[in-house]
């Protein structure tokens, strides 16, 4: 079985989760970007280290009404990128909308949605905060997305196997 590393980029708040093992949020404090950045790549290197993910998956850039907040995004998602090319990981990049229809089944559900499916999906105790929840339903949106692939892999090879 995969264990795949889900990461919800933020130049605050980084979440991550971990399906099968953990889940959690790096925290930023400080008012610079670049050591925030700086924590982001040390932070998921130590994650990676860690618990030995085989995928890696992260939340798409998304327009944002504030330049400068998708600008810093887009920096936060870089440092977690790059960590995870350190390790020699394959990225995979999910829109907010598909991880929402992996999840919840429908793209314009609301955070305590995705809160809620995670936890239900998950079989967890309690609900895991808006970050952590965020970044495992993008590890969930990736392993349903592998799954399908390897489905429709499959069924397309056996059709061409019986049409001979």
């Amino acid at each position: 079985m995969a264990i795949i590393l889900g990461i919800d980029p933020g130049s605050r708040t980084t979440g991550y989760g971990v399906i099968g093992s953990s889940k959690g949020c790096i925290r930023l404090d400080g008012v610079e970007l670049a050591p925030r950045l700086h924590v982001i790549f040390q932070g998921v290197t130590q994650i990676i280290q860690q618990f030995q993910p085989n995928e890696f998956a992260i939340e798409e850039v998304f327009l944002a009404k504030n330049a400068s907040s998708a600008l810093k995004l887009g920096q936060a998602r870089g440092a977690a990128i790059v960590a995870a090319c350190n390790a020699e990981l394959p990225v995979s990049e999910y829109s907010a909308r598909k991880v929402k229809q992996a999840v919840v089944g429908k793209g314009s559900a609301v955070k305590t949605q995705v809160q809620q499916m995670v936890m239900h999906i998950l079989g967890l105790e309690s609900c895991p905060q808006s970050d952590a929840a965020d970044a495992l339903a993008i590890a969930l949106c990736h392993a349903h997305t592998q799954q399908v692939l390897i489905k429709v892999a499959g069924a397309s090879s056996s059709r061409r196997g019986r049409l001979r």
